[in-house]
């Protein structure tokens, strides 16, 4: 029961025993003054009634006399009239029985009146003849108490509901801080951090919302230290101090977590960009010069690739950049690079003069096939210094990996023969990956889907290398849609628990067929046990966190979360973890494979990541853990849960017919 009614009800029986106390005092002192006012008539009448009898009691006529005691007997005032003789007998008596219709019998019950008898002598001359009993039918009495008690009540029940009434105001209004202290506190529980500016006026309260204020702004600012000692340990690690890009160690590290020691197909390109003269253009105009063209160098590489939310640029050092673009067509990289080259040159040719020999050249490799970092290094670098050689600034220079490696893919009409070829037939196969928790191996937390694409030659390839040219197709709807409706043809039974991770491309939350479709299977999920986690990449947070939001909001009502995939790895700022709050994140496996040894600052990042996100009661996953060292030097972190080859393989998931 909440402190309102609670103090209203305390109120209401206060004031319900103050009326009943005074109700009851006022019917006492009433039916004291209605047997005052009895006695006194029936005195009254009896004094009256004797001296009458006196005067014809000297002739004796009994007959005379009973005549008188009727009349007055019959007017209704009296109970009782008696005339005794001097020996006490009983002369002449008048009874009537105590009836009244009017008022209950059990008020009358509740409420007796005794009604007082009144005696005065009846005389013969010197002689008492005889005496005469008058007691008052109290009748009248009863109708008037009865009458002043329904008053009486109802001038309380009025009063008590008008009282009742501007109590129960008053109390909304003395009680609401407290309302907003609840809403604050429950705001905080949530992770949102809501600081009341109208203080109340009673002094208790004042002190009460003045500290939750101080708590709220405490917990504020630890929440954004924590975020700011995550995001420096972000930048020393991996980020570039300059152009606030990937530095070299980021580079290398996620192509060490795409590319290197995969056992399944990846395609992709490797460039190198490279302002020609830099040191000339530092000593002719300045370094402040040289950093501003190297920042405007990234940031024009960046508005490039901007369609390509997979891509990874970084700086090498100097006037260096390299651009991993994965699962991209040559079409796509070639009208990408030629519009970096283009803006590049004219920019480099309009602010550097003819006294440097300054400009922009471009190498770079195409890939399909698992590689290292230092193998599509060397191979770019080849590329680049034809480039030079070739003193060609406005054309890239692209090498296979291996001379005998043969481009395919090569344009947008062949990737959607191919996407429209697979969801016509869906020919996927769908694996499943446990993700277990840190502390217990065999608790699982959810069951990750993996979906594996079978190409033409019966390969199965990762979804993965189909996703960016399904987005830009604008088929990702229906890829996600074949996806899911495959899942849920499966048999559940082979899931415990029935929790399920898929994931989920914010373009085709865009799509309002789709978004009617999901809400309408997640529904029938729901009512069935089977929950379902929806994972989206990090890199997809700055554009369309908005909408992944309200998603959110929506399908956490039916059991069903949200979690954020690759988390660490778009180099953004942490605090959109605070407007999102997803149910948990999963590290990116570029952070997971560089993980060494306790000490290692990987290992300091990672902590400051947990920290970051258990401050918004929000979980880490780590995912990608391959081996047993990786396993022990996280197992010792504050983690959650954790996935990987070492915890399990990805097994094929039976279909009912199965």
């Amino acid at each position: 029961m909440t402190l309102y009614r609670q103090l209203l009800l305390s109120t209401l029986l206060i004031l319900l025993c103050l009326c009943t106390g005074l109700w009851i005092g006022e019917i006492k002192r009433t039916r004291d003054f209605l047997v005052n006012q009895m006695g006194t008539h029936a005195q009254d009448t009896a004094t009256s009634l004797g001296l009458t009898l006196t005067t014809i009691a000297k002739g004796a006529n009994i007959a005379e006399m009973k005549t008188i005691i009727n009349a007055l007997f019959d007017r209704g005032y009296y109970r009782i009239i008696e005339f005794r003789n001097i020996d006490g007998k009983i002369l002449i008596e008048r009874r009537t029985d105590l009836l009244q219709d009017e008022v209950p019998a059990w008020f009358i019950r509740l409420v007796p009146l005794s009604a007082p008898q009144a005696t005065a002598l009846v005389m013969h001359g010197w002689q008492q003849a005889g005496a005469v009993s008058v007691e008052s039918h109290p009748g009248h009495a009863y109708q008037a108490l009865w009458q002043a008690a329904q008053a009486t009540a109802l001038w309380f029940t009025l009063t008590g509901a008008i009282i009742a009434l501007l109590g129960g105001l008053g109390l909304r209004l003395l009680l609401r801080p407290l309302r907003r202290i609840e809403e604050q506190a429950m705001a905080l529980c949530d992770r949102q951090f809501y600081i009341q500016e109208q203080l109340p006026r009673t002094r208790e309260l004042r002190r009460v919302v003045i500290a939750m204020n101080r708590m709220t702004d405490r917990i504020r600012e630890m929440f954004h230290e924590q975020v700011a000692i995550a995001d420096t340990l972000r930048q020393l690690t991996y980020q570039d101090p300059l152009t606030a890009t990937g530095n070299r160690r980021y580079l290398e590290a996620q192509i060490k977590a795409k590319l290197e020691g995969r056992d399944t197909a990846v395609k992709g390109f490797f460039l190198l960009f490279q302002i020609q003269d830099l040191l000339a253009i530092n000593q002719a105009y300045g370094y402040q010069e040289g950093d501003r063209i190297i920042k405007e160098t990234a940031s024009i590489i960046q508005q490039a690739c901007h369609e390509l939310p997979e891509s990874i640029l970084g700086r090498m050092g100097g006037g260096d950049f390299a651009l991993l673009l994965p699962n991209t067509d040559e079409q796509t990289t070639r009208r990408i690079t030629d519009a970096i080259l283009e803006d590049l040159c004219q920019r480099v040719a309009t602010e550097t003069s003819s006294a440097t020999n300054a400009g922009v050249y471009s190498g770079g490799v195409f890939y399909e096939q698992a590689a290292s970092f230092g193998q599509l290094l060397t191979r770019a670098d080849t590329a680049l210094s034809t480039a030079r050689y070739n003193c060609d600034h406005k054309k890239i220079e692209i090498l296979p990996l291996v001379d005998e490696e043969e481009k395919i893919w090569a344009g947008k009409t062949e990737w959607k023969e191919l996407l429209d070829n697979i969801i016509a037939n869906r020919s996927i196969i769908l694996y499943s990956q446990s993700t277990v928790s840190l502390h217990d191996l065999n608790k699982t937390l959810h069951h990750e889907i993996l979906t594996r694409v079978i190409d033409a030659t019966g390969r199965h390839l990762p979804m993965g290398m189909f996703i960016p040219m399904a987005e830009r197709l604008g088929l990702m709807p229906a890829l996600d849609k074949m996806i899911i409706e495959k899942l849920l043809e499966q048999s559940v039974q082979q899931f415990y628990p029935h929790r399920i991770a898929i994931n989920l491309s914010p373009l085709s939350l865009i799509d309002n067929d789709f978004v009617t479709w999901i809400h309408q299977q997640l529904e029938q999920c729901a009512q069935v046990g089977i929950q379902l986690n929806f994972e989206f990449p990090e890199f997809r947070m700055i554009r369309y966190g908005s909408l992944i939001r309200e998603f959110s909001e929506v399908i956490k009502n039916q059991g069903h979360i949200v979690g954020v995939d690759h988390f660490g790895q778009g180099l953004m700022h942490f605090g959109y973890l605070k407007s999102l709050l997803p149910n948990y994140v999963k590290i990116d496996r570029a952070i997971t494979s560089e993980l060494l040894n306790e000490q290692s600052d990987r290992s300091f990042f990672i902590n400051a990541l947990c920290n970051v996100a258990h401050s918004l009661d929000i979980k880490v996953i780590v995912e990608a853990v391959e081996n047993e060292n990786q396993w022990h030097v996280l197992s010792k972190m504050p983690l959650d849960g954790a996935q990987g080859f070492y915890i399990q393989q990805p097994q094929p998931i039976t279909t009912l017919d199965d």
